[in-house]
């Protein structure tokens, strides 16, 4: 399947706040835009409430186990075997490429 490039801006900070989310949750940003972008298609709508509300890391880890109980209870998995693979498999080419610019 051909890829293409996405850009979103965010304030430096919120995007340090994502990243931290994102690697506690054991992916990458890029992934976790991916998941959504998928839920949506899949649902036909955005897959979450959305409500100002400042949470905090533990209370955003949760609002996800919640989103992810819902979506089973329901039996409509947000993605399939295959399509998590995929992101798995694109999360560690990320990572594997970011540590070789490193070096």
């Amino acid at each position: 399947m051909a890829q293409v490039a996405m850009t979103v801006r965010l304030d430096s900070k919120v995007k340090t706040q994502f990243d931290a989310l994102c690697e506690d949750f054991g992916m990458s940003a890029n992934t976790a835009f991916n998941i959504f972008v998928k839920a949506v298609i899949n649902t036909g709508s955005i897959p979450f409430a959305i409500e100002k509300r400042d949470r905090t890391r533990e209370e955003a880890k949760q609002a996800l186990e919640d989103l992810h109980k819902a979506a089973l209870a329901r039996e409509e998995p947000e993605m399939t075997l295959e399509e998590i693979n995929e992101e798995i498999r694109l999360c560690r080419a990320e990572r594997k490429a970011r540590q070789q610019a490193a070096l």
